[in-house]
């Protein structure tokens, strides 16, 4: 699969949905719908008449971070993105170069001891890669140890290249995103919910669709090629729990909104295939070996042809199910990244009365 894809530069979304023209909104955008080979096109406000009574959306509640922030090693400028927070108090980071154009690009991380100065005559020292895969990551202590707080007086969002211009942070939260009690958050939005508006949520209620929010912390996406997934933390409340096993045992399809959403309910599935109440990291990554145990169809974006999370979609639809809906996506001008088009991926056999009635 990460061989087939080509996306054109063109189709990277530049700006937000609601910023494309007068009377636009983040619904805005369009919605593949992919049902094992077949597939058809929509506007995402058709998203409620593609559900039905008795499914179950589960939505990622982790608010987006201000996660970059302006940072000096000796004279150069640098900017670090700060991804995960340890159990010791440590983050992770990622440092990168500016791009003068207001983005950036990628740095060799380390040496161990360098150390970053930030604003705030705060300090940022780097200790040891975060993962034996590759240095672009490194677990660093920072001086103050308030970082949400810094974050929230000196960052900004993560932005890259293909984006026009930065955005106020609102920008990048979506409509389920709730406080977390310990200042955490995605270091960058879980974007798949991002298209969702109050109104249409409440739409899908009046239709009796179902939510189950989850909680789980995004890290920096900018990956090097074919770099698993590293530890994120993660929570499946006891009232979620109980909603997705109750889903599961009656009629209703269990659709996850976002592959962190997936990610965190299939870390949450006992031996016995019962989701149960957990917290804490996971570094489960989803392929099609694996399989998935408690989700039956997704809700995403369009991804890169690099990234694990096109594994995960060949795990819940088959690899010829997403070949054909990325030869779909490209050849109909969908738009990719945190800004662009979704895709729902809609199950084939018992938990579906058939695809023809859920495509069309």
């Amino acid at each position: 699969m990460t061989t087939t894809v080509r996306v054109p530069e063109e189709r990277s979304a530049r700006v937000p949905a609601e910023q494309r023209g007068p009377g636009r909104d983040r619904d805005s955008v369009r919605l593949l719908v992919s049902c094992g080979t077949e597939v058809s096109h929509h506007a995402f406000v058709e998203l409620p008449r593609r559900l039905r009574a008795g499914d179950l959306l589960i939505v990622n509640t982790s608010p987006t971070l201000a996660a970059a922030v302006d940072g000096w090693i000796g004279h150069a400028r640098v900017v670090v993105h700060f991804s995960t927070r340890g159990d010791d108090g440590r983050w992770a980071v990622e440092l990168r170069d500016p791009d003068g154009r207001g983005t950036t690009r990628a740095r060799a991380g380390g040496p161990a001891g360098t150390e970053v100065r930030l604003a705030g005559d705060v300090r940022l020292v780097l200790e040891e890669p975060l993962t034996p895969y590759g240095s672009r990551l490194w677990w660093g202590r920072v001086s103050e140890p308030d970082v949400p707080g810094l974050l929230r007086r000196h960052g900004r969002p993560i932005r890259y290249s293909y984006t026009q211009r930065d955005q106020p942070l609102s920008v990048y939260q979506t409509v389920f995103a709730l406080p977390s009690a310990d200042g955490g958050g995605s270091a960058e939005m879980p974007s798949a919910a991002r298209p969702f508006t109050a109104r249409l949520v409440a739409e899908l209620v009046s239709r009796g669709v179902q939510f189950a929010p989850i909680t789980l912390h995004t890290g920096v996406a900018s990956a090097e090629a074919h770099e698993p997934p590293y530890p994120e933390r993660y929570e499946v409340p006891e009232a979620s729990a109980r909603l997705i096993n109750a889903a599961r045992a009656g009629e209703g399809r269990i659709l996850a909104v976002g592959t962190t959403a997936v990610r965190a309910v299939e870390s949450a599935v006992d031996a016995g295939g019962v989701v149960r109440a957990r917290k804490g990291w996971t570094d489960l990554v989803v392929t099609p070996e694996r399989g998935v145990r408690v989700v039956d169809g997704l809700l995403t974006g369009l991804h890169e042809p690099e990234a694990s999370h096109l594994l995960m979609l060949e795990a819940i639809a088959g690899r010829a199910a997403i070949e054909r809906s990325y030869g779909e996506a490209l050849s109909g001008l969908y738009l990719w990244h945190e800004f662009g088009d979704v895709h729902l991926i809609l199950p084939e056999g018992p938990h579906t009365e058939g695809c023809s009635s859920n495509c069309r």
